[in-house]
This record gives structure tokens, sequence and C-alpha cells, in this order.
């Protein structure tokens, strides 16, 4: 007896002991493995694998970021699959920033009233995160439902709403949202985080766009970047800004300004330029009729030297805006119809490169075609087009409402879109390479070629221009159209296009990702429903069974022998 206490007592002490070894291995790997990051992707399409640009700012965090999401109770389908998406991000996020990333969803219709309910929607809008409304089947019935498909993201006392919904919330635009999940909150947190921001110069003294004509312009740009008004020809030199803006001058540039605009591109200075190559009186346009009549920048040589070419011609296109005319008098109240106004493009054909990609609709006014010609070493990448159901007129070109009204769709034959703006890339040569420098800049030494750097050229100064309200004259959204009560994406165009020229990150690398949707075989799934249910239903139970019944017989065979 006393020998049988004694062996059971050694087969428990030898099972505490390799228990206790079996634990410490465990802790001790754990605490290994928690300073390395091993996460494999096994999806096609690498859905779950974040940029290398993105791992190494959230690397960098030097305190923690909250993020308020508030998708989250009763959603329809599609945000349940924008919900999760954003979920799984989040948490690879988490993971490569050290859980400096922390985040929690939140139901925003979750209140004790109505009341309660209304004003925490107010305080979100107030906040920046503006609603969408969205119809659910409950049912059989169709249920209206409030969505804040966005977050609030802070960082010590600073925060910053981002939308995450692209669209209306269609199953294209959900897969869009959550192909752009990662650049939209990386961005984000990026201009958060950031110590100081990049200088942003708009060039004046041609007759450019005034102040309240880029207020919605510089209202976004200011949310990153520093934003200054440059007078060109007060200066000896351009120098100390990240990128300039050139926006819809009006006024031939002098050769000493075009010599300044050069030099600076030579010391690799980024330039967007939004020209306007015709000029059309509206007014007239919708009266008795007009011609658009050309406008003489004088950069004509510059761009074609860099590459590029913009057209004294106008683009009309069957996608497009409207125009309101008055038609009648009833009274002394007019009678306002919107007319299809060709003139005013609704672009959606885009080229293939992160800063269009997957981008809603931009709204564009007497566009101007883009050619590019020879010029050795320059990357040229088109950026938009007009649809295929469009056409040109060069100038000298009439321009009035009577034509426009008998245009029909029998009237834009199918053909190619035509580019309308272009992105240039690489080492360019200088305009001034075999000239003389222009008098009065002093002796300066003339760089004859650039190193690598960046310029857009857009067919179009109307595009970063905004609307003005009708009712107060104040300046609206950029990209707003206040005919059609729209707002378009001309601000994401031009905040893509700021950060694709200045990102020394390459955070805009994310925005290539692609999300491929596989719908299931509708017929097939009606035809096969209750084998598949009956199958992931008695599957496992069986198979519980049969395990315990092996196990049974095996220990029966086992412990019989003694």
């Amino acid at each position: 007896m006393v020998m049988t206490k004694f062996g059971n007592s050694g087969k428990m002490w030898e099972s505490l002991l390799k228990f206790g070894i079996g634990f410490m291995v465990i802790m001790l790997v754990n605490l290994l493995v928690s300073n390395y990051i091993l996460r494999v992707d096994l999806t096609e399409e690498k859905r779950f694998t974040i940029s290398e640009a993105t791992k190494s700012m959230l690397r960098d965090l030097d305190d923690v970021i909250y993020i308020e999401v508030f998708l989250e109770g009763e959603l329809p389908a599609g945000m349940r699959r924008l919900k999760t998406a954003i979920r799984e991000r989040l948490d690879e996020f988490r993971v490569f920033s050290h859980q400096k990333i922390q985040f929690q969803f939140i139901d925003p219709s979750q209140a004790i009233s109505d009341k309660a309910r209304q004003e925490f929607h107010s305080n979100l809008a107030n906040r920046g995160l503006q609603p969408i409304r969205l119809f659910d089947n409950e049912g059989g019935k169709n249920v209206a439902k409030i969505i804040f498909p966005g977050a609030i993201i802070t960082y010590h006392e600073q925060e910053k709403p981002v939308m995450l919904l692209r669209g209306k919330g269609g199953q294209s635009a959900i897969n869009q949202s959550i192909e752009g999940l990662e650049y939209e909150l990386a961005s984000a947190i990026r201009t958060l985080t950031s110590r100081e921001k990049k200088k942003i110069g708009l060039i004046k003294g041609h007759r450019e766009s005034d102040s309240l004509s880029l207020a919605g312009l510089t209202s976004v740009l200011a949310e990153s970047y520093n934003v200054f008004n440059v007078n060109l020809p007060e200066r000896n030199r351009l120098e100390g800004y990240d990128a300039v803006i050139i926006a819809k001058p009006k006024k031939a540039f002098s050769e000493a300004d075009k010599f300044k605009l050069d030099q600076y591109i030579m010391s690799g200075g980024k330039a967007l330029f939004f020209l306007d190559q015709l000029y059309v009186n509206e007014d007239s346009a919708l009266s008795h009729g007009t011609f658009a009549l050309p406008v003489d920048v004088n950069l004509d040589d510059q761009l074609f030297k860099y590459g590029v070419r913009v057209n004294r011609d106008l683009v009309l296109d069957l996608s497009s805006g409207v125009m309101p005319v008055i038609v009648n008098m009833i009274g002394d109240e007019p009678e306002i119809q919107n007319f299809k106004w060709h003139y005013y493009p609704i672009i959606n054909q885009f080229g293939k490169h992160p800063i269009v990609k997957n981008s809603d609709a931009i709204y564009g006014k007497f566009i101007n075609t883009v050619d590019t010609v020879k010029a050795d070493g320059i990357v040229k990448t088109p950026l938009l087009f007009s649809s295929r159901y469009s056409k040109k007129v060069s100038a000298p070109a009439r321009v009035a409402l009577e034509d426009i009204v008998q245009l029909g769709q029998k009237d834009f034959e199918q053909r190619e879109p035509f580019p309308v703006a272009y992105l240039l890339e690489g080492s360019f040569n200088s305009l001034y390479r075999n000239r003389f420098i222009p008098k009065g800049l002093g002796k300066q030494d003339l760089i004859e070629k650039s190193v690598p750097t960046k310029i857009m050229v857009v067919g179009d100064g109307d595009i970063i221009e905004n609307e003005f309200s009708m009712k107060t004259r104040q300046p609206v959204e950029l990209g707003f159209s206040e005919f059609m009560k729209q707002k378009f994406a001309n601000e994401d165009f031009i905040k893509n296009s700021l950060q694709y020229m200045l990102d020394d990150h390459g955070l805009i690398t994310a925005r290539n990702k692609e999300i491929k949707i596989r719908p299931l075989n509708e017929v097939k799934v009606g035809e096969e429903r209750l084998f598949w249910q009956v199958l992931n239903m008695g599957l496992p139970i069986v198979l519980i069974i049969i395990y315990g019944l092996i196990r049974y017989y095996w220990r029966k065979r086992r412990f019989t022998r003694f």
C-alpha cells in the first residue's frame, strides 16, 4: 500500500513538473515573439497587408492616438461589411504601432431619448462628420436610417474627422471605400502627428483667381499645409516653398517671371498649373451667343519644353452639368428650367494612378484638352479624361445656349476620351538652357537641368475655384455645385495630387490597393441552400460523436490490458 501511494505521488509530481516546464516554455516563447510581428496574409489581393510607408509611420508614433468609429448598431448589409473592414484595418494598425492606436466603435443612435440622439448627431456634424440617409429592408419595409460612416481621430488635443465611405453607399462605393481605408486613416494620422507643415505658394501677379474664388481651396489646404500668396513680379527668385499653384492666370507672364518659375522647378520645386486657354463671357453665351477667345498667358513655350501642351479648344461632353435659364415670366416670378450645359463636363474617366484611383466624379467648366510632346526622360501620365461621348471645338468657337439646347445624344459619337490633365515626372530641361537670362534679375547662376521633380498640368482653371451661394453670396465648399446641389470630388483631386507630389513617405501608394468582389452564384445558392445548411450544422456534431466513440474504444482497450 505504501509503495502504491509513493508511486502515485511520484507520478503526480512528475505531471506537475511537466506542466510547469511546458508553462514556462510557452511564457518564454510569448515573451520572445512579442518583440516581433509575424502576420501572414493568404488572400490573393493581399487585402490585409498594409504598405511599408504606413508601417513605418505607425512604428514612429510617439504617443497614443484614439480613434472613434461611428459604425455600430443595426446597420445595412453594406455598412456591416465596411465596419468589418475598418475593424480589421485598425487591428493591423494597432499591431504595427505597438498598441499606440486605440479605437472603439460607437453607435450614434443609442441614446435615452430622441432629443439626446438629435443633440449627439448635431455634435458629430459640428465636429466634421456628415451623416447620410440609407434605406434598409426590415420585415419587408424600407426603413430610413441615419448613418455616420466615418471616424474622429484624436491626438493630444487635436482631432480630425475622416469620412470612410465614398459615394452613396452602393456595392461599388463600399468596395472603393474598403480599398481606400488604409490611405484615408494613415493620411489623417500623418496630418495630426506632423511636426512641421509644408509650404504651398499661390502664385499672384497675373490676374489669377481671387481670394474669394479660392476660399474653398485654401480652406482645404490649410488643414495640412501652410498656404501663402506669392506675388511673383515683386520677388527676385522663387524659393522656400514645397509646391506652387498657378491658378487660372489671365495676364501674360513676363520673361522674368517665367525664369523665376523655371529655376524654381529646376531646383526641385513642384508646380501645379490650372490653365484656361480660352475665355468665354457666360452672360453673352446665355443671351445672344458669343465666341471663345484665346487667353495668352505666355506659358506655352515653357510647358512645351517640359513635355506638355494645353490646346486652345473647348470640350463638349454628354456627361455634363446644368445651367438654370429663365424661360418665362409668370407674373413677377421667373420660371427657371435647367438645361444640359455641355461645356461643364462631369469627369468620370481617370488614368491609372494613385492620385485618381477610386475617385468620384470631378466637375469642370470650359475645359481644354491637353497633349504631350517629346521630352526625353519625362514620364507623362494622363490623369483626367472626358467621357467617350464628347467632342472638341477649336477657337474661335461659338458658344451659345440656343446651339446647346439643340444637341442630343446622337450628336456625340462614341470616340476615344480626350485627356485634360497630365502628371509629368523626371528631370526637366530648363527653358533658358540656350537663352539669355532676362534683364533685371541681376547675376544668377543658371540651372540647366532639374533634379527629379514633378509637374501637373490641368486644362481647366475652374476645377480649383469654388462657387458662391445664391442666397448669401458666400463661398461654398470646393466642388459643390449650387445648381445641382451636389458635391464633386474636386477637393479630393487637389489633396491627392499634393499628397503624391510632396509625400516623402509614400503613403499615397496605399491607394493602389484593390479588393476583389467575389459574389455568390444566386441560382446555385437557391438550389443548394438546404444541403449546405444541413452539412454545416450536422457535420460538426457527427465528427464529435465519431471522436467520442473512437476515444471510448481506445481507452477501453488500453485499460482492459491491466
